[in-house]
């Protein structure tokens, strides 16, 4: 009888080895679809730095937030209470309110990683955000839920860089906001670059739907109290973004029906 030792065998070796290469690839394929993103991330974390200390945050007070509160939106939600002298419980809300399309990333994420322990999940999460969301759905659809080779390499690579070139723009704002000029239009910079990122990603009607809708809602909504314009906007672009992603395949099908009882007809 053979004794059991424990050790791994051949087979499972090169299991190993073939699941470790899918994920390098993974990894690969995700940097090259989102690096193009690192720049507006950076841009950004300098304008969230620069606004933290303009606000009247010490620099350890500026590094502890931009380490703990990974949401920019958040930030600059967040900021002028603080500065006011807000109570703690109303940014606490603030920010809850704000960062809400995040509870909605997560459930469209969640299911891909359900096979992981809990506190690998919650790791995860902590980077989930607007890029991951931008990527991570294309490349894998929700009928590839139970399939989880090259998902985590993929992710990883879509939310590492941007956390790490969002860090180093925000340290950079936070040690530099009285030497970087507001000539600069560091602010208006990021915001080109995350709509020459956008633009290409707006390839379909349902996308388009929700651009137009919350752009347009987010623009007159602008002066609602507590940045509740962005929350106002979010909604709204997804629903419609829903709504034509639900009645444009209906009508597409009617399209073909018709195309078919023509030709049968003819």
């Amino acid at each position: 009888m053979q004794k059991e030792t424990g050790a791994a065998t051949p087979s499972d070796s090169t299991a190993l080895s073939q699941a470790r290469r899918v994920e390098k690839e993974a990894f690969q394929e995700g940097w090259r679809a989102s690096a193009s993103t690192i720049p507006a991330v950076f841009a950004w974390g300098i304008v969230s730095g620069m606004a933290m200390v303009k606000s009247g945050m010490s620099i350890f007070q500026s590094l502890g937030m931009s380490l703990l509160v990974y949401a920019g939106s958040a930030q600059f939600a967040v900021l002028p209470l603080l500065a006011a002298g807000t109570p703690l419980l109303v940014v606490f809300f603030t920010a809850m309110i704000v960062n809400l399309r995040f509870v909605i990333f997560s459930a469209a994420v969640a299911p891909h990683f359900e096979h992981l322990p809990w506190y690998r999940r919650v790791w995860y999460g902590f980077f989930n955000g607007d890029i991951s969301m931008a990527f991570f759905p294309q490349r894998f659809p929700l009928h590839t839920v139970g399939q989880p080779a090259g998902k985590i390499g993929f992710f990883a690579a879509i939310c590492y860089p941007g956390w790490v070139a969002w860090q180093l723009g925000a340290t950079v704002g936070i040690l530099l906001a009285s030497q970087i000029p507001e000539s600069w239009n560091i602010g208006f910079a990021g915001t080109l670059a995350l709509i020459a990122i956008m633009i290409p990603m707006t390839n379909n009607l349902p996308a388009l739907a929700g651009v137009a809708v919350s752009g347009t809602v987010a623009v007159l909504a602008l002066h609602f109290p507590y940045r509740l314009g962005l929350l106002a906007a979010m909604v709204t672009g997804m629903a419609a973004a829903l709504a034509a992603d639900k009645f444009l395949p209906m009508r597409e099908k009617e399209d073909e029906d018709e195309d078919e009882g023509g030709e049968v007809a003819a």
